[in-house]
């Protein structure tokens, strides 16, 4: 995560600041082939704006969401609360997005307990949201391949029960994080005892390539694959618009997560020298996937809850009772927005025709 770019620019400073000195005082080649100053500079000059306009966009979708959801129906789907888990997750995320901006500038001035707090809020979000984005396609995958089975399967308490499953394992994943992050000198970075020096860098690696993409990355596609082949012989007249969805969601999952991981990777085999450690192509890389790697965060509003019809409605109320509100006396007046209650309620009347496309829209 962000912590890979971050080590590009301190802790890459310390080779070129400080060569190796020897006694007959040779010029050091490692250090100045090492010495990545530029990417120093492109770092401080890019990452910070890039994760301020990923926290702006990030926080208004994701508290758009959790505002409809909250006062939205009083009756919740289980839908709704895996997108308002998600949402929440999301948020986490981003929250801890300007500090890492501001380390990035100033390095870490915070303290260790809050250098621990953030790392954690870090990698609960970023595994929790992609365990919930998971849960979300198996959960499209039941309504609409399995529709009979769903109907006992898919209820509100087993939604709260799989929620609190969720959240449960990704703080136990970020676990690590919060034990052996700590502030050294201006950096948070991960301090290690002696004998984990070799394998805990490389498992934290696998982790995020397996926990992190591979396994969710094989659920999605064999859920929406699922979900396709069987609204290709459905006669809902919404069918082509939830293909669409479908090809969407798992056409951007891939787009903006697989070019990280496939860096993550690259580092794990840097770590074992199979991979030149001064190969500058591969940290700019990883500057630039990281970040198209958290703006997924920013779409997970748009593709997962303002693609469904009754979101758009309630914006769409809402939209209208804050015009009301803004110009009573103007044109706006002749609008009357219905409550948002009522209008959340209609995905929940809609006739058993047209259940399978609308799990998904």
């Amino acid at each position: 995560m962000c912590k890979f770019a971050i080590s590009l620019l301190f802790g890459q400073k310390k080779v070129a600041m400080f060569p190796e000195v020897t006694t007959e005082f040779t010029y050091d080649e490692s250090a100045a082939v090492c010495d990545k100053v530029d990417i120093q500079a492109f770092g401080k000059a890019v990452l910070p704006a890039l994760y301020a306009l990923v926290f702006a966009l990030g926080l208004l979708g994701n508290l758009l969401v959790v505002f409809a959801i909250v006062k939205g129906s009083q009756q919740k789907s289980i839908t709704d609360i895996f997108l308002l888990n998600l949402a929440i997750l999301d948020l986490l995320f981003v929250i801890s997005l300007p500090f890492w901006g501001f380390y990035v500038m100033h390095g870490w001035i915070f303290g260790d307990i809050s250098c621990k707090i953030i790392s954690s809020l870090y990698f609960v979000g970023f595994f929790g949201g992609m365990f919930f984005i998971t849960v979300i396609s198996v959960d499209r995958y039941l309504a609409i391949v399995w529709a009979a089975f769903s109907l006992k399967a898919r209820t509100v308490s087993h939604g709260y029960i799989t929620a609190l499953g969720v959240w449960a394992v990704a703080i136990l994943v970020s676990v690590p994080q919060f034990v052996f992050n700590q502030k050294t000198e201006e950096q948070c970075t991960p301090s290690y005892p002696d004998h984990l020096m070799e394998i805990w860098p490389v498992f934290c690696n696998v982790e995020i390539n397996v926990l992190g993409f591979f396994i969710p990355a094989c659920v999605i596609s064999y859920c929406y694959f699922g979900i396709i082949r069987t609204l290709r012989y459905c006669k809902n007249h919404k069918k082509t618009r939830a293909i669409k969805l479908i090809l969407v969601v798992v056409i951007l999952f891939f787009l903006f997560w697989t070019p990280y991981n496939v860096l993550i990777f690259l580092e794990t085999l840097r770590h074992y020298g199979l991979v030149g450690n001064c190969n500058k192509l591969i940290d700019y890389a990883m500057q630039a996937t990281e970040t198209l790697a958290f703006s997924h965060c920013c779409l997970n509003p748009v593709i997962y809850a303002f693609a469904g019809e009754k979101f758009r409605k309630y914006l769409h109320c809402l939209f209208l009772k804050c015009c009301s509100f803004v110009c009573f006396c103007g044109p706006c007046s002749q609008y009357q927005a219905s409550s948002p209650e009522s209008t959340l309620s209609i995905s929940q009347t809609q006739n058993t025709s047209d259940h399978d496309a609308s799990a998904l829209l």
